[in-house]
């Protein structure tokens, strides 16, 4: 089994282990986080899940030895195509990258997220990186496009000059830049990232689900949108959560709660 799945309480750690490649992606590894992802989805005791690489690395892409096995196919990726009216399957080839899940997912990462690997990266919420782990467009040297969402989701975290200059360099960025430019958001030391993405993850769950998960929807409906329906778009997700969670959560503050920006006692 490639993917596995460990809970603690509203955290759920996705694992995928395929140490001998580096954690490559294979159609069965791409399935089974598909599956898992959705599960997580659909777990009404689950509010935020980390993605993990077993064995030091996060992800080096597509596994180029199952690519050079789709030799001779015209369109080897033709299962996977969007149709003309833009649906498509759930999956793309390195798994999970098309699924648009209601809850946050964040990646830790270790070692290499390359190719295949950084777009993953990129589709999760939030990223915390080792200090020696990298990023990079590494399948520039072989002819291999990015298909899973890199060129989309970058630009939009770190703007369209710097995602050209590592899209069309395939060079190596490590933590120190991927921090600097917004590519990840939180470095911690090597061999600490899953406990730092599960702490952190901890925290997020804490709060009201409702309110964050209308938030972090409004964050991603946005794109495109000219203000005002950006605004009207924000106003319509969020608006009835006040009567929901907004109220209550006042109703504690008045009771002394949480007082002067403390988040301990919530």
């Amino acid at each position: 089994m490639t993917v596995r799945i460990e809970k603690s309480g509203p955290v759920t750690t996705v694992i995928h282990s395929r140490p001998e490649v580096r954690n490559a992606m294979d159609p069965a590894s791409a399935d089974a986080l598909v599956d898992a992802f959705l599960a997580f989805d659909a777990d009404p005791e689950a509010s935020v899940a980390v993605f993990w690489g077993e064995g030091g690395a996060f992800c080096a892409g597509w596994d180029l030895k199952f690519a050079s096995s789709l030799a001779g196919k015209t369109n080897p990726l033709a299962a996977l195509d969007f149709t003309p009216d833009g649906q498509a399957p759930p999956r793309g080839p390195m798994g999970p990258s098309r699924l648009q899940l209601s809850k946050p997912v964040i990646a830790a990462v270790a070692g290499p997220a390359v190719a295949g690997g950084f777009e993953l990266a990129l589709w999760c919420d939030l990223r915390v990186m080792e200090e020696s782990a990298y990023f990079g467009v590494y399948c520039r040297r072989w002819g291999i496009p990015l298909i899973d969402g890199g060129t989309v989701r970058l630009p939009r975290l770190v703007g369209q000059g710097r995602a050209l200059d590592i899209i069309l360099t395939g060079r190596k960025v490590g933590s120190t830049e991927a921090l600097q430019i917004g590519a990840c958001e939180r470095v911690v030391p090597d061999g600490q990232s899953r406990a730092a993405a599960e702490a952190l993850a901890q925290e997020i769950a804490r709060f009201p689900q409702g309110c964050l998960r209308a938030d972090r929807q409004s964050v991603y409906a946005q794109h495109g949108l000219p203000l005002r329906e950006a605004m009207q778009s924000e106003w319509q997700l969020s608006a009835p959560l006040v009567a929901a969670e907004g109220v209550a959560g006042a109703q504690r503050f008045s009771d002394g709660r949480g007082r002067h920006g403390d988040f301990e006692s919530i």
